[in-house]
């Protein structure tokens, strides 16, 4: 036996079905000579599933933000179905049952002329809900418009939007709406169109930090570059990247706005009686507190409730991508 015999590695023989070659030339083989291993398309399903998975794990890992959700899906649902949950009027009431304390057939008890507060409360919802909505709505398009073509268009137009946003800024919203009321008349419409107008300074400034921000962008910059006219770069590359912010602020106006149109309607500007709606509940209770406490706990108990999960769900979108 020669050195070189010794020395030199075993020479392996590749057979026709052998499972080393097998592996070389299809990667996704199995080396051991088993069933072959999940395809590409497999795995990649897979990892979709995962990456589709991944937020509502995520979510529920964190109990107070699924109690939050939870609390807006129930309101919602009063709002827009409420014979779901209860099958008392609103409206019309039994004189004698008047002022009865909470009890399972009364779940909220009654009021003065003996209707059930958990009905008055449920369809209610739904007055408070619409006017929160058309609030929100008016605030982030307007407020949005205005501080989108500030933060692009910079110069004499940004200097004038910013100082006007600096004006409604230094009026206490509550005034502001009150006085934009007076000019408007009574109503649950005119109320919630008075809020929505006394925020939009804050949508403003926040959309047009964004925008500030993102318009200096290297994509941006080749768009211009390329030829594309100004109002298609704010609509394609602009606008979708600078909406996260103010979504998240939709969401904390949102439990302002609650807040901001139950103090109107407490106040008696919102919807007349005998129309059920949040902030007048608690007001048509104030003068029985004495004898009938439930008057005024659970309407507010509601709105609280109401205010502080839509205050938690914009902390959550905060923390993914929203106000800076």
């Amino acid at each position: 036996m020669t050195v070189e015999n010794v020395l030199a590695p075993p020479a392996r023989t590749l057979e026709p079905h052998d499972p080393f070659l097998e592996s070389i030339v299809d990667p996704d083989a199995d080396p051991s000579g088993g069933p072959h291993a999940a395809s590409r398309d497999e795995r990649t399903d897979a990892a979709t599933r995962r990456a589709a998975l991944r937020p509502v794990i995520a979510v529920l890992k964190q109990p107070t933000l699924v109690a939050s959700i939870l609390v807006l899906a129930l309101v919602t649902l009063w709002a827009l179905v409420p014979s779901w949950f209860t099958a008392w009027d609103p409206i019309v009431g039994v004189p004698q049952d008047r002022l009865l304390p909470p009890s399972p057939e009364h779940l909220f008890g009654t009021d003065n002329l003996g209707r059930d507060l958990y009905a008055r409360v449920v369809y209610g919802s739904a007055t408070s809900l619409a006017a929160t909505s058309v609030a929100v709505i008016v605030g982030l398009a307007v407020g949005s418009l205005f501080g989108l073509l500030a933060g692009f268009l910079r110069g004499f137009v940004d200097d004038a939007i910013m100082r006007f946003m600096d004006v409604l800024l230094a009026i206490p919203s509550l005034l502001l709406s009150l006085a934009l009321i007076t000019a408007l008349g009574f109503g649950t419409l005119n109320v919630a169109i008075a809020v929505g107008l006394a925020s939009i300074a804050s949508f403003s400034r926040v959309m047009r930090a964004e925008v500030l921000q993102i318009a200096t962008a290297v994509y941006v910059e080749a768009a211009h570059v390329s030829g594309v006219r100004w109002y298609t770069v704010l609509r394609r590359h602009v606008l979708p990247n600078a909406s996260g912010p103010v979504v998240a602020l939709a969401a904390l106006e949102f439990g302002v706005m609650v807040l901001a149109i139950s103090s109107l309607s407490f106040l008696g500007f919102g919807a007349p009686p005998p129309t059920p709606e949040w902030g007048s509940l608690v007001a048509g209770g104030r003068d029985y507190l004495a004898v009938a406490w439930w008057l005024t706990t659970f309407p507010g108990l509601v709105i609280v409730a109401v205010v502080l999960s839509a205050n938690r769900i914009s902390r959550a979108l905060e923390r993914n991508g929203g106000i800076r």
